[in-house]
């Protein structure tokens, strides 16, 4: 009688084997090939799924395989992340360094969905990439995430020269010009209420060179100090305003 159940449970778990096999040989050739529309990779999405957690081993080896085109190593990501809940994120962590700026970005997207907070400084590392959009991507989960703590590292991001770009005039290079990414950091530094960046700020507003950015810089004050100018009142008028705010703070 133990032989018959010993033998019965073998079989089950050789079947279960097998199974699993078989999905994941089946998922990895859909991931193989290169879906140009939004229903395919939707239909994808949905294929996965219908698997759970048994479909866990081939978004894995998608993730890890370049062979793989990128979109559909983006999809694993997020799916691996949306499967797993939290226990994927020390795995996807890992694609923090990958050579991929795509996997990299990717990574980000999934640990900001899955609200992943114990990664700030993996996320403060990423705000010096060598990659623009994985740089606004490491800001903005900073950002969402509330991350108050990292707000000295988002404050030295203005003073990084890949977060500008240099035009040039008949070959000479011109003035460093600020790229949209400023714009976030700014806005960033309000919303984290960064006070060390009050006084900066203040002289910040007063000066011509930064009034392409006057909107922010003023947001982020309001934010930090509580306090704002009058919605009506003109650029002057604005300024005399924070100017005042500046007197009473050094006062």
């Amino acid at each position: 009688m133990i032989h018959l159940l010993l033998s019965f449970l073998v079989t089950i778990n050789l079947n279960a084997a097998i199974n699993k096999d078989a999905i994941k040989t089946e998922l990895l050739q859909k991931y193989a090939a290169t879906y140009t529309d939004k229903k395919n990779l939707e239909k994808l999405k949905q294929d996965t799924l219908k698997y759970n957690s048994e479909s866990v081993s081939a978004l894995i080896e998608v993730m890890k395989n370049g062979k793989y085109p990128e979109k559909n190593r983006w999809v694993a990501t997020f799916l691996l992340g949306q499967i797993m809940g939290d226990k994927s994120a020390p795995f996807i962590s890992k694609f923090f360094k990958h050579p991929s700026w795509f996997m990299r970005m990717a990574s980000l997207k999934t640990m900001l969905a899955l609200k992943q907070k114990k990664y700030g400084p993996e996320y403060v590392s990423l705000l010096t990439d060598e990659s623009l959009i994985v740089r606004a991507q490491a800001l903005d989960n900073i950002r969402q995430l509330g991350l108050t703590k990292l707000a000295a590292p988002v404050w030295g991001m203005l003073y990084d020269k890949k977060n500008y770009y240099q035009a040039t005039m008949n070959g000479k290079p011109l003035k460093l010009k600020r790229s949209n990414i400023i714009k976030n950091i700014i806005t960033t530094i309000g919303e984290l209420k960064f006070k060390e960046a009050q006084d900066p700020l203040l002289k910040m507003l007063q000066k011509d060179k930064y009034i392409d950015i006057f909107p922010e810089v003023e947001l982020a004050l309001s934010q930090i100090t509580g306090k704002s100018s009058p919605a009506s009142a003109d650029l002057k008028a604005k300024r005399l305003f924070w100017h005042k705010v500046s007197l009473e703070r050094n006062f």
